[in-house]
């Protein structure tokens, strides 16, 4: 199953991408996470980073790559429908085979209120390995 968790890229640059992810209760996985107090579960804000850093890594022209490794992940406050998730990602270094990254969701809600933090951490980004055939 494939959830595209970037609805739009606000700003780009050589070093950073701001993108936004609007929250609806059309959701399907809001349906079940949960019932009375539906909220964007933690693994879908860290994948909305992800995704917001390989739109980064594109544009440096690094091919595809995968999360190799997350560091220092904290999570603060609840994603709910009708709020927007803001992700902005920045490169830090490239390290042994990846690039490491610094991305940071703040939750932006309806009305005006200061934005409140919801993840932030560091992602290891590696290229894609296809293993080799057995026996080709």
């Amino acid at each position: 199953m494939h959830f595209r968790l970037v609805d739009q890229v606000l700003e780009r640059s050589a070093d950073r991408v701001v993108a936004i992810k609007n929250v609806t209760l059309a959701e399907e996985y809001l349906q079940d996470h949960f019932p009375t107090f539906p909220v964007l579960p933690g693994v879908f804000m860290l994948e909305a980073l992800v995704q917001t850093g390989r739109e980064l890594l594109a544009d440096r022209g690094c091919g595809r790559v995968v999360l190799g490794q997350v560091k220092g992940l904290k999570y603060g406050s609840f994603v709910r429908p009708g709020d927007t998730l803001r992700m902005e990602v920045t490169f830090d270094k490239e390290t042994d085979g990846g690039w490491q990254l610094k991305g940071a969701a703040t939750v932006v809600r309806p009305g005006g209120a200061a934005p409140d933090t919801a993840c932030t951490g560091r992602l290891i980004m590696r290229p894609v390995r296809i293993p080799a055939l057995i026996g080709a």
